[in-house]
């Protein structure tokens, strides 16, 4: 029973239990996008649905946004978190309308902390392929 389970986390482009046993624990102080799921709508634009964790403690210390960048580190987009999700962890917050350059084939998502800033885990997306990875950093590697 559980190589069916395993087969369905691999099936929806999330990181398989070898990798995961493999990676450090993350550090819940910093932003972390635990998943990402998009779709491409029929005009070419993208929605993307990104799940954040963080030990969100209130306004003064809190995830406030995550963005869509190039894998050059070029933003595309960014989704702003109006409020702290003290109660809410982790959570799971959607942008459409994304508009990604031309010859973009990967992407990378990551997400901001209000004390911190960057520096939690990042996924890469690949878009054509729909696969998402846990992005290793060149200083991570």
């Amino acid at each position: 029973m559980r190589l069916p389970l395993l087969l369905l986390v691999l099936a929806a482009g999330c990181v398989s239990q070898t990798e995961k046993s493999e990676m450090p624990p993350l550090n819940l102080d910093e932003a972390n996008v635990v998943g990402v799921e998009f779709d491409r709508s029929g005009d070419g634009t993208y929605t993307f649905r990104v799940s954040v964790i963080h030990n969100d403690t209130g306004w003064e210390h809190y995830a406030n946004w995550w963005r869509i960048k190039t894998v050059d580190g070029e933003e595309i987009a960014r989704r702003v978190l109006a409020h702290p999700h003290v109660n809410e962890q982790p959570f799971t917050r959607a942008l459409s309308g994304i508009e990604v350059p031309e010859g973009v084939t990967q992407v990378v998502v990551e997400a901001h902390c209000s004390v911190h800033g960057y520096g939690g885990q990042e996924m890469l997306v690949d878009l054509n392929t729909g696969e998402v990875t846990v992005y290793l950093k060149k200083g991570n590697l």
